[in-house]
C-alpha cells in the first residue's frame, strides 16, 4: 500500500496535539499519518559536533518518525542562517533584515542533499511525499537528482515575496528552478500563487495554463493555492475541557468585568507586536473614557531566541509594556499585561472564549490560524469580535472580521473602539458568516484537496521527471 511520506524542518511530538507549538502543520501532517499510516522525516532539534546523521527511526502506531541531527555548523548557517536570517525575512518583505552570505546558501542547499539522501535510503517506489515549507524549497530537486521519481508536493506555509523583493535575493533563479523537481506547488494564497506566477511572467516570458499548469526545464508543474485552516469541531471540543473552563474562568475574575482585549502570537517581527502596542495606547490616548474598562491580554510565544533580531524584539516588547502601564495604569487597573509563557490548546481555547475581541494585526502572514481557532472558540450566542490585518493570508477568507492596516495606528484605535462597542447581533451576524467559512474550509479538507490533486497527476509525469535535470 501507498505509503505518505511527510518531510519537514522539524517533527512534532507525534504523542501529543495539544502542546503550544501544535500549529497547522503539526495538526495537518500528524492526523494525515495516523489516518494513514506513513513516515514523517525531520531535523530532530540537535546539534552535534560531528557531521550529519543518518536518520533514527521511532515507531508510534501506524507513523514512523525519522529524525536526523544536524552539525552545528549546518545549524547555524542552514537554519538560523539561510531559513531564518536570508528567507524568513525576505519572504515577509523585511529586505532591511535579511542576511546574504554565501556560507548560509551552501549549507542550506547540503541540508537538503542530506534529507535527500535520507529519504532515498527508505523510499518505496509507489510512496507519495509530501515536503513542508522554506526550510526545504530544494528538496524536490535533489530527490530528482537521486533518481527518485515518485510523485512529490510542496506546500508553502509562508507567504511568497513580490517579484521585485524577491529578485534582490542572490541566485533568485536556482532557487525558483529548484521548484520544478516537485509535481506540485501549493501556496496559501490566490494573492501568493499570483506573485509567483508574476516571476514567470517577468523573468521568463512563461505562464503557467489556466489549470495552473507549466512546462518548464524539461519538467511539468502544477501550482494552487490551498489555504490551511483549523478544524472547528476540534477547538469546540476543547473548549469543553477542564484546562478550557479553568483557564476561561480565571481569565474573566483576573478582568473583574473588563472588556478583554486578546493577542496571541509568536515573538516575531513579522507579527507587528510593537505595532498592536502602539495602536493600544492610541486608544487610551483617544479614548480616556475607556481607561480602566478595557485590558490587553497578549500572550507572546519565545520564538528563535538564538536569533539576535527576536531577543532585540523581545527586550522591545518587555519595554513598551512597561511604558504603557507606568503611563495609563492605575492602582487597580494594569492596562496590558504581556505573557511570554506558551499555554497548551485547551487552556486558549479557553482564553480565546474569554476574549471580548481578538487582535490578530500581522505586517505579514501566511494564513494565521489564530483567527480561524478564535472564531471556532466563541459562544455563539455571544461571541467576541475579530480584528484581523489586512496583510494576514487569513483575510482572503475571513473578509466578515473587521479588517485593518497594522501600519495605521489610529485606524486600529478606532476599530478596537468600534468593536468593544459593536452590538450583540452584529457580533452574532459577523460571526456566523466567519465561523460557516472555516468549516466548509477545514485542515482535513486542506489536506485531502492537496492529496488529492497531487495523486491525480501521476498520469501526467513526463520522461524527464526521473534522474538529474539541470537548468
Amino acid at each position: 500500500m501507498p505509503r505518505l511520506i511527510v518531510v519537514s524542518n522539524r517533527v512534532a511530538d507525534i504523542h501529543s496535539s495539544n502542546a503550544a507549538s501544535s500549529g497547522g502543520l503539526a495538526l495537518a501532517m500528524g492526523g494525515a499519518l495516523k489516518e494513514e499510516g506513513g513516515v514523517w522525516l525531520g531535523w530532530s532539534g540537535k546539534a552535534i559536533d560531528k557531521g550529519d546523521s543518518p536518520p533514527h527511526f521511532e515507531t508510534v502506531g501506524k507513523v514512523t518518525v525519522a529524525r536526523i541531527d544536524l552539525s552545528r555548523r549546518h545549524v547555524e548557517e542552514y537554519y538560523n542562517g539561510y531559513a531564518n536570517r536570508t528567507l524568513w525575512p525576505l519572504f515577509h518583505h523585511r529586505t532591511d533584515l535579511t542576511a546574504y552570505e554565501q556560507s548560509f546558501r551552501d549549507a542550506y542547499l547540503d541540508v537538503n542533499r542530506t534529507f535527500a539522501h535520507a529519504i532515498r535510503s527508505f523510499v518505496q517506489p509507489d510512496d507519495v511525499i509530501w515536503v513542508q515549507d522554506y526550510h526545504l524549497i530544494p528538496l524536490g530537486r535533489e530527490l530528482r537528482a537521486l533518481g527518485v521519481d515518485n510523485r512529490i508536493g510542496f506546500f508553502l506555509h509562508i507567504p511568497w515575496p513580490a517579484m521585485e523583493l524577491f529578485i534582490s535575493l542572490p541566485q533568485h533563479a536556482d532557487l525558483v528552478w529548484s521548484l520544478f523537481g516537485y509535481d506540485l506547488v501549493g501556496f496559501q494564497t490566490e494573492k501568493d500563487l499570483k506573485a509567483f506566477c508574476d516571476y514567470f511572467e517577468t523573468e521568463l516570458d512563461a505562464q503557467p495554463d489556466e489549470d495552473g499548469l507549466m512546462d518548464l526545464f524539461g519538467r511539468r508543474l502544477l501550482a494552487r493555492s490551498y489555504p490551511i485552516s483549523i478544524n472547528p469541531a476540534e477547538m469546540v471540543e476543547l473548549g469543553r475541557s477542564e484546562k478550557a473552563q479553568e483557564s476561561f474562568r480565571r481569565v474573566c475574575e483576573g478582568n473583574a468585568g473588563r472588556k478583554i482585549l486578546l493577542g496571541v502570537d509568536r515573538i516575531d517581527y513579522s507579527k507587528g507586536l510593537p505595532h498592536k502596542f502602539a495602536a493600544f495606547s492610541r486608544f487610551l490616548e483617544r479614548f480616556p473614557e475607556r481607561r480602566g474598562t478595557a485590558s490587553l491580554l497578549q500572550i507572546g510565544q519565545p520564538s528563535r531566541s538564538l536569533v539576535e533580531e527576536y531577543q532585540d524584539l523581545g527586550d522591545e516588547l518587555v519595554a513598551e509594556a512597561g511604558r504603557i502601564n507606568g503611563r495609563f495604569g492605575k492602582l487597580d487597573w494594569t492596562p496590558l499585561a504581556y505573557h511570554t509563557q506558551s499555554y497548551g490548546r485547551d487552556a486558549l481555547a479557553g482564553i480565546y472564549r474569554a476574549a471580548d475581541v481578538c487582535l490578530v494585526t500581522p505586517l505579514r502572514d501566511g494564513m494565521n490560524l489564530v483567527a480561524k481557532e478564535f472564531v471556532a472558540a466563541q459562544d455563539p450566542e455571544d461571541p467576541g469580535v475579530l480584528i484581523l490585518s489586512r496583510f494576514a493570508g487569513a483575510a482572503e477568507q475571513l473578509t466578515e472580521a473587521i479588517l485593518v492596516n497594522p501600519y495605521d495606528k489610529e485606524q486600529c484605535a478606532e476599530t478596537i473602539a468600534q468593536a468593544i462597542d459593536m452590538p450583540l447581533p452584529e457580533r452574532i451576524e459577523r460571526w456566523r458568516a466567519l465561523n460557516a467559512t472555516i468549516s466548509r474550509s477545514s485542515l482535513s479538507a486542506w489536506k485531502d484537496d492537496f492529496m488529492r490533486d497531487l495523486r491525480a497527476l501521476k498520469d501526467q509525469r513526463n520522461e524527464a521527471a526521473s534522474g538529474v535535470f539541470s537548468f
